[in-house]
């Protein structure tokens, strides 16, 4: 008889499965599980349904026979396999975006690369710039310019330190009754927030590199983790880049949601904002009105997405 339940934790080889009554089983794939044709490291991510039966009770172990439909996921280019595509998580409510403005930089265009992951299922994110102990003056001012620029386009940035407790409280009320991706790059912070939210979780911390500034995976393996009476949060690895040979040119021009906006104005209906004659967005970046940092960040998107060739492309 099949039991459900919840993936908690995925290894890419095994996948940590709990039940109804919190008991968890650690379970394997037998068979293909495919997304919509497209090839996957993982078929089953954190945050799935499943079907699955018990092998061994004692053992606490069994088979996933089935993934119950998704209402989302978040899925990304594979870093290993080129082909294939990773689910970072599924069926979730809101990503919180952690970054910081130092230590380590933020990398131009990293924002915006991540929001095109979330934006073609309309995933709220909120996008959180941690370390701001360290913010001196000049950190501050850029901060000031990244929160007007995305605040304007309707996603929430916060401010916030671990060490000095800066913005936590208001942190914390934003994962109540929601199950909230939790990402960034390597070193920003992650692991130290959700232990400032959570403290219970314990969760492993590593300091960065003083010789690289760059950061260290703490997080191995995606996992859910309960917040007691307020919600679930699933902890990622640290992204170190993202591409995006699984978009086309519209699906970049689409998923920017301001450019998507003012294209219902533009001249042609697959108008890709660069050299086409009236075009809305670009009447807009004339006069201010929309970011110059985030035009900038998607034309380089289109530029590498144009110059990937056949085999990058077709062996999805």
């Amino acid at each position: 008889m099949a039991e459900i339940g919840l993936v908690v934790k995925s290894t890419g080889l095994w996948y940590e499965v709990e039940t109804n009554t919190f008991d968890r089983y650690k379970c394997r794939i037998i068979g293909k599980f495919r997304l919509q044709g497209i090839k996957l490291t993982n078929p089953v991510a954190v945050g799935d349904k499943v079907d699955f039966e018990i092998e061994d009770n004692e053992e606490k172990s069994g088979i996933i026979k089935k993934i119950h439909s998704r209402k989302n996921y978040i899925v990304r280019q594979s870093p290993r396999k080129k082909h294939f595509l990773h689910l970072l998580a599924s069926n979730v409510d809101q990503a919180i975006l952690i970054v910081t403005i130092t230590f380590p930089n933020l990398k131009q265009g990293f924002i915006d690369r991540f929001l095109l992951m979330t934006e073609p299922y309309n995933i709220p994110v909120i996008i959180v710039f941690n370390k701001s102990d360290l913010y001196q003056e000049e950190e501050m001012n850029i901060y000031n310019t990244f929160k007007e620029c995305y605040e304007k386009i309707s996603y929430k940035c916060i401010l916030t330190s671990a060490l000095t407790g800066n913005g936590i409280e208001e942190l914390n009320q934003l994962f109540k009754d929601k199950t909230s991706l939790i990402a960034g790059q390597s070193g920003v912070g992650k692991s130290t927030l959700i232990n400032a939210i959570q403290p219970e979780l314990e969760l492993k911390t590593k300091e960065i590199s003083d010789y690289s500034g760059k950061g260290q995976h703490t997080t191995t393996f995606a996992e859910l983790y309960r917040i007691e009476n307020r919600g679930n949060i699933i902890d990622t690895p640290g992204i170190k880049g993202l591409s995006f040979n699984n978009l086309n040119v519209l699906d970049v021009a689409h998923n920017f949601r301001e450019f998507f906006e003012l294209s219902k104005e533009c001249k042609f209906s697959n108008c890709t904002h660069r050299n086409e004659p009236k075009c809305a967005v670009k009447n807009e970046l004339d006069v201010g009105g929309i970011s110059e940092m985030r035009y900038l960040n998607y034309l380089q998107i289109l530029d590498e997405i144009e110059s990937q060739n056949h085999w990058d492309i077709h062996e999805m």
